[in-house]
């Protein structure tokens, strides 16, 4: 089993709409894939269709009281299943906190998983906190969605710096360019000359699409109701490169 995090420091960069679409396509290529929306605003969830499908409480995982098999449900798509968010996640912070042992909490609860998955996806909130160290120890890869702009080049550079300081030397960085606006000079210029905080990462990039907004209207991937679009087939290449790097 390998577990991917879809991360940023900052929001609203596509990060969710990356992980349900990649999600979607390692089942399409019979890879049994689980998706866990650990961020509280549930969004993956409800492109998924699974929110509201269950219930539980954040702490009752961490102390180990509720086992995480019990919440996995299924989608539309065979081969794909998820756990949805809950709202009691906005307090994982704390109830790592107070149970110790930060680092080890997510992995612990994820590792039961490779007896049924092949691939575990995290979808993770905007956040440099108790949760994002506890994702960082148990995830392998982390993508992180990078918008063409100075900012975002630059929070790509406070995470590496923070990642290398806390020792987190098993954990690969792996950056793509997403919701790319070609009209844009700077996007286009950022996209032919890449700076260094961007090197080893995919060279498929995402562009900006109504299609991609539009799915919380379908509450689908892309590929399921746009599958010719520009949008759909750079989810696509994007998959294939992902999925050679992980030597699927």
């Amino acid at each position: 089993m390998q577990t991917i995090a879809f991360y940023n420091l900052k929001g609203g960069v596509g990060k969710t709409a990356t992980a349900v679409n990649l999600a979607w396509h390692a089942a399409r290529w019979k890879h049994r894939t689980l998706l866990w929306d650990l961020d509280p605003q549930g969004a993956a969830s409800y492109y998924l269709g699974v929110d509201g499908s269950t219930s539980y409480k954040a702490a009752t995982l961490i102390n180990g009281k509720q086992g995480i098999g019990r919440l996995k449900q299924e989608t539309r798509w065979p081969g794909l299943h998820a756990i949805p968010s809950d709202v009691s996640l906005r307090n994982l912070d704390s109830k790592i906190t107070e149970a110790g042992k930060a680092r080890s909490q997510l992995r612990k609860l994820i590792e039961p998983l490779g007896e049924s998955y092949s691939l575990v996806m995290l979808d993770c909130p905007p956040t440099l906190s108790p949760v994002a160290e506890t994702i960082f120890a148990a995830a392998d890869y982390l993508l992180v969605p990078v918008i063409p702009t100075h900012l975002s080049i630059r929070a790509l550079e406070q995470v590496k710096t923070w990642l290398k300081e806390k020792k987190y030397d098993h954990l690969k960085v792996v950056p793509f360019y997403n919701m790319v606006d070609r009209r844009r000079l700077l996007h286009v210029e950022m996209l032919v000359k890449r700076p260094a905080v961007m090197r080893g990462g995919l060279k498929t990039w995402i562009p900006y699409s109504t299609h991609v907004e539009q799915m919380g209207d379908h509450r689908a991937p892309v590929g399921e109701f746009a599958s010719h679009t520009p949008a759909a087939r750079a989810y696509r290449h994007l998959w294939f490169e992902l999925a050679e790097k992980l030597k699927l």
